[in-house]
């Protein structure tokens, strides 16, 4: 691959944040700085480290990035959690955000699990 554009786990990030973007639309204006904000940075992360650790020097550091990335994705599921709980998202909108998560989660895994195998024991 020549570029993180091509990883299928990095498009389907941004598909997320897209979707959070246009949720968030609908939550009560005074979120703005509160839950909207934290989504809406969580979901970004998440992208934003694949393609941080894409461009690092070693494979342990892109390592490392994949599970700020999902460290980023796991919050998000909380904020949906805290979202669906407030009333903010229907439950069909928490359905394809936990399945979006999901998916993006097991990519992440077999990414870290694929690189972890091709690197060097110490």
């Amino acid at each position: 691959m020549k570029s993180y554009k091509e990883l299928e786990v990095w498009r389907k990030a941004i598909e997320l944040v897209e979707q959070v973007y246009s949720i968030s639309k609908n939550f009560p204006n005074w979120e703005k700085f509160g839950l909207i904000s934290q989504m809406q940075r969580a979901a970004v992360s998440i992208p934003s480290n694949i393609a941080e650790g894409w461009g690092r020097s070693t494979t342990l550091d892109y390592i490392h990035f994949l599970r700020m990335s999902r460290g980023s994705l796991l919050e998000l599921e909380t904020q949906v959690i805290i979202a669906e709980r407030l009333k903010y998202i229907t439950d069909l909108q928490s359905h394809d955000l936990f399945l979006r998560i999901e998916i993006i989660g097991k990519m992440l895994n077999s990414l870290i699990k694929s690189l972890k195998s091709k690197t060097p024991k110490s």
